[in-house]
């Protein structure tokens, strides 16, 4: 089953990589940009065919590894 999940930093923890684009884009010419996140999507194959047993070890994977949850959120999105 292919899995979606989807790493972003928390509400108030800073990203330089974000503040970094939304600069550039200003300067691109692009003034209707005001803010920008940047995370990363991490697609899994996850074998199985219990949509709920696979979006929780989906989870657990992203808890245990994908995810630093001091810092960070995930989201988990089993596609099929």
């Amino acid at each position: 089953m292919k899995v979606r999940v989807t790493v972003m930093l928390k509400e108030g923890v800073l990203d330089p990589q974000g503040k970094a684009i939304s600069h550039a884009l200003q300067t691109l010419g692009f003034p209707g940009v005001t803010d920008v996140h940047v995370g990363k999507i991490i697609d899994l194959d996850v074998a199985g065919t219990d949509r709920a047993a696979v979006q929780k070890q989906a989870e657990d994977m992203a808890r245990d590894l994908l995810a630093n949850l001091v810092i960070e959120d995930f989201t988990v999105e089993v596609l099929g």
